[in-house]
C-alpha cells in the first residue's frame, strides 16, 4: 500500500478484483471487464473553497494525497461513486444502523455486537450460579449478545435503516430505495441468517481472503429486507430522521470451526475478560476474535461497518 504522486493530474488507477484475476488467470480469451466501480473515500469536498479565484477553489482538493488501488475488497473502496439521472436531489439516503427500535437491536455496552459461539457460552435461562454469558440474572438476553447457534428467536440481532436523514424531505426518490443489500463477513466465522437464525443463506461468493458476500434482495416473503409504513414509524424506532425506504434485520450463526475447536481463537485470536451479570464473583474469562462486518445498499453504494466480536468461553 502505498500514495499516488498527485503533484500532476492522475487519470486512473486501476486493480482487478479477485474475481476479476482469477477469470483472466484462465488464459483462454474469455476475460472482459463487465462491471467496475469508482471510489473517492480520501477526498473531503468540504475543502472547496468558494471564497478563492475560480483557479484555487479546488487546490486543497485536487492535493489531498490519494491512495494506490489496492485489492483487499474489506478495505478498499468503502464509498462508491453513483451516477444519477436526476440531478434535482438536494439529499441522498444512506445506511444507518439502528439500535432504538427495541432492545434486541442494540449493541453492547462495549460498542460492538458479540456473537456466542456455542451452547455452553450462551447457556440455558439462568438457574443459580451458572456461567454462561447469555443472560442476566433476571432470565433476560444480554444487551448486544448475539446466540450464534440459537435458532428460537432468542438475544439480540442487527437491524439497519435505509432512508435520507432529514426532516426536510418527505418521500425518497423511487430511482434510489434500497431493494438489495450486500453483506461480507469472514466465513471462517459466521454465517448470515434472518433474526430468527432459521432461515440459513448461503453465500454468492467467498474470494482468496475469506470474505464471503450474500446477496439480499427484498422479495414478498422474505425475512430480511421490509418497506416499512411511514405511518407506523415513530420517531423513537428508527435512527434515521426522515422518510425510511426500506429496514433489513439479521443476525450471525457461528461457524462449526469456532463451536468445535480453539484453533482460530488461538491463531487470531485474544483472551479477555467479559461482564457475566448472572455470574456472581470475578468475570469469567474467554476468547474473542474481532472482526466486521460489512452492509452495503445496491443502489446507492452506501456502506456501513459493524463490529463484531466472536466469544466463547
Amino acid at each position: 500500500m502505498g500514495f499516488l504522486d498527485n503533484s500532476g493530474d492522475i487519470i486512473l488507477d486501476v486493480v482487478l478484483t479477485d474475481e476479476g484475476r482469477r477469470r483472466l488467470a484462465r488464459g483462454d480469451g474469455s476475460f472482459s471487464v463487465v462491471k467496475f466501480a469508482l471510489g473517492d473515500d480520501e477526498i473531503n469536498y468540504g475543502l472547496y473553497d468558494i471564497t478563492a479565484s475560480s483557479a484555487l477553489q479546488d487546490l486543497s482538493v485536487l492535493q489531498t494525497p490519494v491512495l494506490e488501488a489496492f485489492t483487499n475488497n474489506m478495505s478498499s473502496m468503502k464509498s462508491k461513486l453513483i451516477s444519477l439521472s436526476n440531478q434535482n436531489l438536494l439529499y441522498l439516503p444512506i445506511l444507518k444502523l439502528n439500535e432504538v427500535a427495541n432492545r434486541s437491536v442494540k449493541s453492547h455496552s462495549q460498542g460492538n455486537f458479540v456473537v456466542l459461539v456455542d451452547a455452553n457460552t450462551t447457556d440455558d435461562k439462568p438457574t443459580g450460579g451458572v456461567n454462561g454469558i447469555g443472560y442476566t440474572s433476571g432470565g433476560d438476553p444480554v444487551q448486544g449478545m448475539i446466540f450464534g447457534v440459537s435458532t428460537d428467536d432468542q438475544g439480540a440481532y442487527i437491524k439497519l435503516d435505509a432512508g435520507i436523514d432529514s426532516t426536510n424531505v418527505s418521500e425518497i426518490d423511487e430511482s434510489l430505495v434500497e431493494t438489495e443489500f450486500q453483506i461480507e463477513i469472514d466465513n471462517r466465522l459466521g454465517s448470515i441468517v434472518d433474526r430468527t437464525g432459521k432461515t440459513f443463506l448461503s453465500p454468492t461468493a467467498v474470494d482468496d481472503d475469506h470474505v464471503a458476500t450474500y446477496i439480499i434482495r427484498k422479495t414478498a416473503t422474505s425475512p430480511f429486507v421490509f418497506t416499512p409504513s411511514q405511518e407506523a414509524l415513530e420517531a423513537q424506532s428508527s435512527a434515521i430522521n426522515g422518510p425510511i425506504a426500506s429496514t433489513m434485520e439479521f443476525k450471525i450463526r457461528s461457524a462449526q470451526d469456532l463451536r468445535t475447536s480453539n484453533f482460530l481463537f488461538d491463531r487470531i485470536g485474544r483472551t479477555t475478560t467479559i461482564y457475566a451479570p448472572h455470574g456472581g464473583g470475578s468475570n469469567p474469562t474467554v476468547k474473542v476474535i474481532d472482526s466486521i462486518v460489512r452492509v452495503t445498499g445496491l443502489t446507492t453504494g452506501f456502506s456501513v461497518d459493524i463490529p463484531v466480536a466472536f466469544a466463547k468461553l
